[in-house]
């Protein structure tokens, strides 16, 4: 003889069936959620990997990295479409990184490539605001023009891939600030 099962059994049945679908759509990274898929302007972009940016002792922001849908080789340096997101954990002021922007750029690109980046960074060090534990920064790339955003709000804008790229290679470049957290946005870890 078939019982029928009620109703309210069913659904927390397919809940819990669901349940551990629904908990990977997003990745933790030390409290921060970023989730696997996101659309920007249209384009759909996928999750290539996750970590934690330790500074000296501090743990400073976690972050992800992003590429268009359907590219899963880590091409950060690339003209294809990226973002980087960043979760902060501890309050930072714009100048600080307007400071840490400029030496990162001078200490890993030659004096050439510096110079043909000099004007679109001294204008995105103006537009550089302070964080407070939570906020957010992106960085993103559409495949025409680079953007910066603090929680959800452009703050800069500019039409160039060498810009781009170099902003990029901070995190993601054969000299990033730190090694391990490169390897964890890119997927190696």
């Amino acid at each position: 003889m078939f019982t029928p099962i009620p109703a309210q059994t069913t659904l927390m049945l397919v809940g819990l069936m669901l349940a551990p679908w629904v908990m990977a759509s997003n990745v933790s990274e030390n409290g921060e959620s970023f989730e696997r898929s996101v659309v920007e302007e249209g384009q759909r972009y996928t999750l290539i990997g996750s970590g934690v940016f330790r500074y000296m002792i501090w743990t400073a922001y976690a972050g992800a990295y992003y590429q268009l849908e359907g590219e899963t080789q880590p091409q950060p340096l690339g003209n294809i479409p990226r973002r980087l997101e960043l979760a902060y954990f501890h309050a930072i002021e714009a100048s600080d990184f307007a400071e840490a922007t400029e030496k990162t750029l001078q200490d890993t690109l030659t004096l050439y490539e510096f110079t043909q980046i000099e004007e679109p960074l001294g204008r995105l060090n103006q537009r550089y605001r302070n964080v407070v534990p939570g906020d957010r920064y992106l960085l993103s790339w559409n495949g025409e023009q680079l953007r910066l955003a603090l929680n959800g709000e452009v703050l800069f804008e500019e039409e160039s891939a060498e810009f781009a790229s170099a902003m990029f290679s901070i995190w993601l470049g054969e000299r990033p600030l730190d090694d391990d957290f490169r390897d964890a946005l890119l997927g190696r870890n």
